[in-house]
């Protein structure tokens, strides 16, 4: 079973995101926040939200153990750009774009590889 959390319009470009993205895909959703606490990242703080909205999705809405899940994906998507202007000398326009993102968090079930029966003669 895979559960889902998205957040959207962050105010950081996606390409910040995704550095901070790589580092927790994979782990189990404990040790990524325990790492995330930690970074002195700006989407360090934006992405545990969103790690600990997908572990109260699990608990609550599908009764999942989030103890027993693990990352499987973790993306960061370009949300819609934001034209601002800054004024320069002369009266020229310097054009800034300030970037947003969606981020998406999955969780899956580990697999629990244990011992197969097998016919033993």
């Amino acid at each position: 079973m895979d559960v889902r959390a998205t957040s959207r319009y962050l105010p950081i470009s996606p390409t910040k995101i995704r550095l901070v993205c790589d580092q927790v895909r994979g782990m189990s959703p404990q040790q990524a926040m325990n790492i995330l606490q930690h970074m002195p990242h700006k989407g360090a703080g934006l992405l545990l939200k969103v790690v600990k909205s997908a572990m109260k999705n699990a608990e609550n809405n599908f009764e999942l153990d989030p103890g027993e899940m693990l990352i499987s994906e973790v993306y960061a998507n370009e949300g819609p750009r934001r034209p601002w202007r800054r004024f320069g000398a002369r009266g020229r326009f310097k054009p800034w774009i300030r970037r947003t993102s969606h981020v998406t968090v999955v969780l899956s079930e580990q697999q629990v590889i244990g011992s197969t029966e097998k016919g033993e003669k």
